[in-house]
């Protein structure tokens, strides 16, 4: 590793536990913390075993955990359970009154349920299904709103033994087909429409033009959410059905199916691959287990918080960290439909206070946003409920991450900046609150059970290389759907298939901490330097102008590669070639003159999935003058033609 990064990140500031917060902490010393951790590694049936004994099982396991079969590992082999009992049934013996789930709908319209109004309504749901021929083993595509009725259809689902696979809502018709016709899927569950900064999203109207040509589809069942456009819906006779139709002879009980441990819970399509769509598999009662346990103590959940993380259920982060793993928990979770920018800027902030909101969990890409916009919409709302920040989905860069702890946390919360990803299941490396000391833009140290490693190509230990995992733990991936091969190309052939490839660099710094530096397509080599867009960012951000930034390697007829910058500035400021000598002055000083970018073009916004994350292939295309291909994901498909009118400008210029 080079010698200025490596002392760069060693001499990062340092945020140390409150005393207040881990003396009513889930977890209250580093300690503990590593006596725990320890067991975990050398006695993983004795942990493992103990923290699944807090859930509910029909029948007990055989085994802990099976590696006979490496890598195709089994976790609590011969027991059964259900996920759905766990995360309602279990809670009725003492939160049968607690809210479960909040809802608040773009428009503003609210829904409740308590943990009893939540079991009444995933049974009449599940009975529902029943009536429609869905039986264990059959594939059930979900593409809802974030609507109540997402996190029902998914537990129901669960209840029966169907297996779900949740399509993020803001896919086109080509993407969800490819998915539908991948799984087989019996049955779509969709809605009439949902809001999106103040517009009604025709989702009914895309899942007909998606299901054209997928023939195991047999019904269509449609939640209504917009009564005032619902007789302009399109519903097929013999295919299509209302569910407050369908529902509203059911009964609001049903037996919960035993499931085996290792039964398919659900699927999830990863996002942004190219060819053949990749269904991560997912089973029972190890995703379970590694849900409740990492949510316990990685959000410190307590009766009274009110929980809110800000994804999708299409994404792994809305089934983990907003389903299963809160309601494992007893949490009570909030939901929000719409727009963070919607009816203005300070809409989540307005969420956090009229709902007392204790812990939320968002992206980087949403802080930086947020940072871009500006302190007064935060500062404009009660925020002092907030007890615990988390941050998920990429690497967050030390400026993101101190803007958050001052402006949003006050300088009180803990910040949980997690690692982990769509295969492994739950969260793989995170502080623990009121345990861990933090350094902005670290995810700190491993989570119980997890084993990370920082290889170089050959497989020996470094401090700047890849992150691989030795051993196997409860949540992660079972394979990818009826492609075993692709399961063990994909995962378990680099380094003798010795370790878990998580695709993702790293750096592990003197403290034993790791800084996840992105994925290694993110890695550029310009004449012979391997550099980490995530630290250019990180970099970027650093300058008192800017609130976002973007950089990708391209095709240079010397270099071979050279690197594209792409910056948005705060509100405000303008673009000129003084602060683009600035932006590069301090890439420059801080991370070397080699890191200077080709071209750094100043953009309104930057090419984002409606999840938050940047579309860089479509830069890249930019950058090399190639046809964009498909932009059918993006958020505002208006943002790429602006970005390619600034670079050609350049063009011009130069």
């Amino acid at each position: 590793m080079e010698e200025d990064k490596k002392s760069l990140i060693d001499q990062t500031q340092t945020f140390h536990p409150s005393h207040s917060f881990a003396s009513q902490a889930n977890l209250k010393s580093f300690d503990e913390y590593q006596r725990l951790y320890d067991e975990s590694i050398n006695s993983p049936d004795t942990f493992w075993g103990r923290a699944a004994n807090e859930l509910h099982w029909f029948e007990p396991w055989r085994s802990v955990l099976d590696q006979s079969d490496k890598p195709n590992f089994k976790w609590f082999s011969g027991a059964k359970t259900n996920i759905c009992y766990n995360c309602v049934d279990r809670n009725l013996e003492t939160r049968e009154n607690k809210l479960a789930l909040i809802f608040e709908g773009e428009p503003g319209d609210t829904r409740v349920f308590t943990y009893r109004q939540l079991f009444d309504e995933t049974c009449k749901f599940a009975n529902t299904l029943f009536s429609l021929g869905i039986r264990k083993g059959d594939r059930v595509a979900i593409y809802l709103p974030l609507i109540p009725e997402a996190v029902i259809s998914m537990l129901a689902c669960a209840r029966i033994g169907a297996i779900h696979s949740v399509i993020f809502g803001g896919f086109a018709a080509d993407s969800i087909r490819g998915r539908i016709l991948d799984s087989t899927c019996k049955l779509v569950i969709t809605s009439d429409g949902g809001y999106r900064r103040g517009k009604n999203l025709h989702m009914k109207t895309i899942i007909d033009d998606a299901v054209t040509g997928c023939s195991s589809v047999e019904k269509i069942l449609v939640i209504r959410r917009d009564n005032t456009s619902s007789q302009n819906v399109n519903m097929q006779e013999g295919r299509d059905v209302w569910y407050h139709e369908a529902s509203a002879d059911k009964l609001t009980t049903h037996e919960s199916e035993h499931m085996d441990a290792e039964d398919m819970l659900f699927l999830l399509y990863t996002s942004g691959t190219t060819g053949t769509p990749k269904g991560i598999v997912h089973t029972t009662a190890g995703y379970m287990v590694g849900t409740y346990l990492s949510t316990k103590y990685i959000f410190d959940i307590h009766d009274s918080d009110i929980y809110w993380c800000t994804a999708d259920v299409g994404w792994i982060t809305g089934h983990s960290y907003v389903v299963y793993g809160p309601l494992l928990n007893g949490a009570t979770i909030l939901i929000y439909e719409g727009a963070p920018d919607y009816p203005n800027k300070a809409r989540y902030w307005d969420l956090i206070e009229k709902y007392r909101v204790s812990i939320m969990y968002t992206a980087p890409t949403a802080i930086r946003t947020f940072m871009k916009w500006g302190d007064e919409f935060p500062n404009s709302k009660n925020l002092t409920s907030l007890r615990l920040l988390g941050s998920v989905g990429e690497p967050i860069n030390p400026a993101a991450w101190l803007w958050y702890h001052k402006v949003i946390g006050g300088e009180r919360c803990p910040i949980v900046d997690t690692w982990w990803q769509t295969e492994t299941g739950s969260i793989m490396i995170s502080p623990i609150p009121g345990v861990t000391i933090t350094k902005p833009g670290s995810a700190t140290l491993p989570f119980f059970g997890v084993d990370p490693a920082v290889l170089t190509d050959e497989g020996n230990e470094t401090d700047y290389g890849t992150l691989a995992i030795r051993k196997p733990w409860p949540a992660m991936l079972r394979g990818i759907y009826q492609n075993p091969g692709r399961y063990v190309t994909g995962y378990w052939s680099n380094w003798g298939g010795a370790y878990y490839y998580t695709s993702d660099g790293a750096i592990k710094d003197q403290n034993g901490y790791y800084w996840i530096i992105g994925r290694l397509d993110d890695i550029v080599n310009v004449a012979g330097h391997r550099i980490s867009t995530a630290e250019l960012e990180g970099a970027t951000i650093t300058h008192p102008w800017v609130a976002e930034s973007a950089f990708i390697g391209a095709d240079h007829d010397i270099k071979g590669q050279a690197l594209f910058g792409f910056v948005i500035l705060k509100a405000g400021f303008q673009g000129s070639d003084q602060v683009r000598a600035e932006i590069n002055e301090i890439i420059g000083r801080k991370l070397g003159r080699f890191e200077i970018p080709e071209r750094l073009v100043f953009v309104n916004d930057l090419p984002k999935t409606r999840s938050g994350k940047i579309m860089r292939r479509l830069l890249r295309n930019i950058a090399e003058r190639k046809e964009l291909g498909n932009t059918s994901t993006l958020a505002d498909p208006a943002v790429i033609d602006h970005i390619a009118e600034e670079f050609r400008k350049l063009d011009h210029s130069t």
